[in-house]
């Protein structure tokens, strides 16, 4: 599959959808608006199973009801010239029981996270991983027959995909836990499911893409290390890209072996041009741009196109004097909002 030039919308959460998951027409005017003079655009997380619900207003791809909104929502950005790819997750532990109608969440282990109110989830038995991953395949299936032209598979911003290779969420002394090759046996499992549902359903090209955080916080946590071996295992499969998430593009691993280069350099020489790397992180600038491209096959651009939808073309057009420069904080009052994005947006920027 061919883009039409290197630009993506990162996935970002708006809390547009309906409380079911239901795509909304604000959501669709949202993305719709934002598409245009882009490559692609990836869309916020949409959940693979009830129980793999993050937050209100979360898109969700967990039932055959929810194909034919998600077909007007892919249609919409299609329409502006991009390519309409559908980031699936499950939350894992990073949700609550508010969120999941009173039920416990679900992870690797039972150690919650390390954030203020963090509630302890329950460990996942072997047949309901095993359910996961089907849900994971079943997602994608639906992601297709809506129209879109790919799928990211999550497995970023400590989310469950995530939780099972952190040594932190992940405690087990069964197959899906141990050493960082066993912890990384669940994200394999569901690659393999993901381009199984691609051969399956498929009747044209189809995008699989994974994100991943190079490394965590938490002691034991995920270092750069591990993420430079779980490239090793993602290059085991034909993915189509590898996105970092991260907040600066040209961030510095936190240990010392690796304080040469960026985080995002050391990844893009690691994968030697056999899967295309996604570079993220505080793009607003042409220069921005060109910086990420030294270093990264194509360029997400996430907060910037949030509070400047029309940035892409502005950039096309060299109408750079015309992008929006001022402080994202500043923004969210003067900004076209609907109410349950600008309220999130509010607790986001001005807490």
């Amino acid at each position: 599959m061919t883009l039409k030039n290197r630009l993506m919308m990162s996935p970002m959460t708006t809390r547009q959808s309906f409380f079911d998951g239901q795509v909304t027409r604000d959501e669709i005017a949202y993305y719709q608006e934002r598409s245009q003079g882009l490559g692609a655009v990836i869309t916020g997380a949409a959940n693979v199973q009830a129980g793999g619900k993050g937050w209100p207003g979360e898109l969700s791809v967990a039932s055959d009801d929810m194909i034919p909104r998600l077909h007007d929502l892919a249609s919409a950005i299609q329409g502006q010239g991009a390519k309409a790819i559908l980031q699936i997750f499950h939350a894992g532990r990073m949700t609550s029981r508010a969120t999941l109608s009173g039920e416990q969440p679900v992870s690797a282990s039972a150690v919650a996270a390390e954030r203020p109110e963090a509630e302890t989830p329950r460990e996942l038995t072997d047949a309901e991983i095993e359910r996961i991953i089907r849900d994971f395949g079943e997602a994608t299936k639906r992601a297709i027959v809506a129209g879109f032209d790919g799928v990211e598979l999550h497995g970023a911003n400590t989310y469950l995909l995530q939780q099972f290779f952190s040594p932190h969420s992940n405690r087990r002394t069964d197959k899906w836990g141990g050493d960082r090759t066993q912890r990384a046996a669940f994200i394999r499992r569901v690659i393999e499911r993901t381009l199984v549902a691609v051969k399956e359903t498929a009747d044209r090209p189809f995008i699989v893409g994974y994100r991943l955080s190079p490394e965590e916080f938490e002691n034991p946590g995920i270092r750069f290390a591990d993420t430079l071996y779980l490239l090793t295992q993602l290059q085991e499969f034909p993915l189509d890209y590898i996105h970092v998430s991260l907040g600066n593009y040209d961030r510095v691993a936190r240990g010392t072996d690796y304080q040469d280069k960026s985080m995002m350099a050391y990844m893009y020489d690691a994968l030697k041009g056999q899967i295309p790397l996604v570079g993220v992180g505080g793009v607003r600038t042409r220069q921005d741009v060109a910086n990420v491209l030294q270093e990264a096959d194509l360029v997400a651009v996430g907060q910037q196109l949030l509070f400047d939808p029309k940035w892409a073309v502005k950039l096309a057009l060299h109408q750079d004097k015309q992008m929006v420069t001022a402080d994202f904080g500043s923004l969210v009052m003067t900004g076209d909002f609907t109410l349950p994005l600008r309220d999130f947006l509010e607790g986001r920027y001005h807490k």
